[in-house]
């Protein structure tokens, strides 16, 4: 299904022609601890596409730099999405809480594999050299393959998956909770708000755009990936009626998807899988299957699909997240990996700019 699009050019806001399908075995069967497998494949380059030459939307993909090295967050699991308050120069993350901790309210101990099922997160706050600035935990909300962060004068929101899928573990709604050091939320807790846009769906992961106050949702229809773009004040107050609505043109056959952001007139996706040895499908010596990939708002249509080349020597190197940050009024494109160290997984981000911004 191709982007719904208004004689304007805009994509129209669509009429639901079925309620989401997002359980049963064959969703189920998509699903990873890493992320979860495109559906089929929608889009194919041809010999007469536009040559995007190193760029992804506004962003050069060839020259990346390290932002942040390989840092422990609060739990040992890989992290699964990371994102920016610039505003207070914090960076957030999510992962799966780690097995062995007992939470207040449990009777017993979880193992990891539990924990991921039942969609229990765990936010690390970061500050930007990578120091512990506090951390809480999220019971039941969903895997955390993107969020966004929304500083406040007082107090900051995390904007992310809600009533996780039993059998899954992904979430199916979205929501908007604050932020604070030491605390556990429970996604049943009534006094928790849950924003259900597209009844029915199991596979939701929202992402936000502050710049322009729209907020980005990646969704599953059936077997096919899909992203809404909403006015961010008009969603928290539960109008859901979409800006954009487009297909991920640049699903591949067996790619994990890894993450999801939105900036000015693209949505960008990340997709990957961890490096294998060297018999295996992704060896080291391949520079990895890290790819970053752009679609236009504006027309549906690819607008640059790049693979990142940046620290090929990273142990492990598993794509797990991607996000924009914008320093004083400079945005750049940041791609998170998982790193494996001796006892714990750790986050290593870099980051990309338009070449304006080189220059």
């Amino acid at each position: 299904m191709e982007s719904r699009t208004t004689e304007a050019g805009r994509p129209a806001r669509p009429t639901r022609r079925s309620l989401l399908v997002a359980g049963g075995g064959a969703v189920l069967a998509a699903f990873t601890g890493a992320g979860y497998l495109a559906g089929k494949a929608q889009y194919q380059e041809s010999e007469d596409e536009k040559d995007f030459g190193s760029m992804a939307g506004e962003f050069d993909i060839a020259h990346g730099e390290q932002f942040l090295p390989p840092t422990s967050l609060q739990n040992k699991t890989g992290p699964q999405s990371f994102a920016f308050d610039d505003q207070n120069r914090f960076l957030y993350t999510l992962q799966i809480v780690q097995g062995g901790i007992e939470l207040p309210g449990e009777d017993e101990v979880a193992s990891t594999a539990e924990r991921r099922k039942a969609g229990d997160m765990c936010v690390t706050r970061l500050d930007y050299s990578g120091k512990n600035r506090g951390h809480m935990y999220l019971s039941g909300f969903g895997h955390g393959i993107s969020f966004g962060v929304e500083p406040g004068k007082r107090r900051t929101h995390l904007w992310v998956e809600g009533e996780a899928d039993e059998k899954s573990g992904y979430g199916r709604t979205v929501t908007r909770v604050p932020f604070e050091d030491g605390a556990v939320l429970y996604s049943s807790d009534p006094d928790i708000e849950h924003q259900e846009p597209l009844p029915g769906a199991a596979v939701t992961h929202p992402a936000l755009d502050l710049e322009r106050e729209r907020v980005l949702l990646s969704f599953k229809e059936g077997d096919e990936h899909r992203y809404a773009v909403y006015q961010m004040e008009k969603f928290r107050k539960g109008s859901h009626g979409p800006l954009y609505e487009l297909a991920d043109v640049w699903q591949r056959q067996g790619e994990f998807f890894q993450g999801c952001a939105l900036y000015g007139d693209y949505v960008y996706q990340l997709t990957g899988s961890p490096y294998t040895d060297d018999e295996g499908e992704n060896p080291p010596s391949g520079g990895g299957n890290t790819y970053v990939a752009a679609i236009d708002l504006r027309t549906g249509r690819p607008a640059g699909r790049q693979k990142v080349t940046v620290a090929p020597d990273l142990d492990f190197r598993e794509p797990e997240g991607i996000a924009i940050s914008v320093s004083d009024g400079k945005p750049s494109l940041c791609v998170g990996f998982s790193v494996k160290s001796k006892d714990r997984r750790k986050l290593a981000v870099y980051r990309f700019t338009p070449p304006a911004a080189r220059s």
